[in-house]
């Protein structure tokens, strides 16, 4: 998989990929994003409480990959299943045990066949069309790589947004001044959207290898050795952050690491989450300004996704 690649492998793939996610692309997508979230509002109309979780915040990132990949509508339930059968495998309710999180995998690359196979007969305007093109020196991606590739596209494009979303929901009711700032200046989106990556850290560490002997703040490090980088600690830094403890919608500036840090595994889609984050929440605070709590958060049993499973909310106008 290409976050497991060093370069020159991951520079090949990483460039394929780039091809789908550049901003003009990415900007593109906000109008149809608007939609999606008020269509997802307007589903709720009349109801006086929902599942944050399951009625807003899985849906809205679901639909906007499927509409990347250019998947069927009818096939957005079964995507969302696979997606928390793999990453959820650790967690009664989402799967029954390590076997059904590898049967999950291997239905999703069934799927990316399927799909593949269907763009090589018809082209589409959607990122597995651009993915099959081949690069300037004529080299495809391999079967192998797609499948990698769509499974990393869709269970990340789901799920660290999806968690980003309500995480930072349950942000805003532990701290409803935040949520006043928001509703009296919509403008503040952006930032908001920014400082929930922070606090939530819906990503909870990432892993690398070192390639050389070092010394990291007196503890010696030998080339070979794993370390793990833990973005939740790192995004509470106190001494990179002004207040590290207080959730602060308008901070400025912001050098979180929660789109796993810098240099070449930066988030590939960290600008299409920003964005759909940006758009939920001018969406909510227009909308559902008296959204509130309304019972208890599920959390997802994982080491590595800092996961909100149902989030019970009353859904004042």
């Amino acid at each position: 998989m290409m976050i497991n690649m060093d370069p020159p492998q991951h520079t090949r793939q990483r460039a394929f990929v780039n091809r789908g996610f550049t901003p003009r692309n990415i900007g593109g997508l906000e109008e149809h994003i608007t939609q999606i979230c008020h269509s997802l509002l307007d589903d709720l109309a009349g109801a006086s409480a929902a599942d944050f979780v399951t009625q807003i915040a899985a849906p809205l990132p679901t639909q906007v990959i499927c509409e990347l990949i250019g998947a069927p509508a009818q096939d957005r339930d079964r995507i969302f299943r696979l997606s928390n059968r793999i990453v959820g495998f650790d967690d009664p309710e989402m799967a029954a045990s390590p076997a059904d999180q590898m049967e999950a995998v291997a239905e999703m690359y069934a799927y990316a066949g399927d799909l593949a196979d269907s763009r090589r007969k018809q082209p589409r305007d959607d990122i597995v069309t651009q993915l099959l093109q081949p690069d300037a020196a004529g080299e495809e991606l391999s079967t192998v790589e797609f499948n990698f590739f769509f499974l990393l596209l869709t269970v990340a494009g789901n799920e660290t947004t999806r968690n980003a979303a309500a995480g930072g929901m349950l942000a805003f009711f532990d701290c409803p001044r935040q949520w006043e700032r928001l509703v009296a200046e919509p403008g503040l989106a952006a930032s908001a959207a920014e400082e929930i990556v922070r606090w939530v850290s819906p990503a909870n560490l990432v892993r690398r290898t070192a390639i050389s002997d070092t010394e990291l703040s007196g503890q010696r490090i030998a080339a070979g050795d794993k370390v793990v980088a833990f973005l939740t600690a790192a995004n509470r830094d106190d001494s990179v952050f002004a207040a590290a403890q207080e959730f602060d919608i308008g901070r400025d500036p912001n050098p979180h690491v929660g789109y796993s840090g810098g240099g070449p595994h930066f988030c590939l889609g960290r600008h299409l989450a920003a964005l759909e984050l940006r758009v939920l929440l001018m969406a909510l605070a227009q909308r559902m300004p008296g959204i509130a709590r309304d019972g208890e958060v599920s959390r997802l049993r994982s080491n590595f996704v800092n996961g909100i499973k149902h989030l019970p909310v009353r859904l004042a106008g």
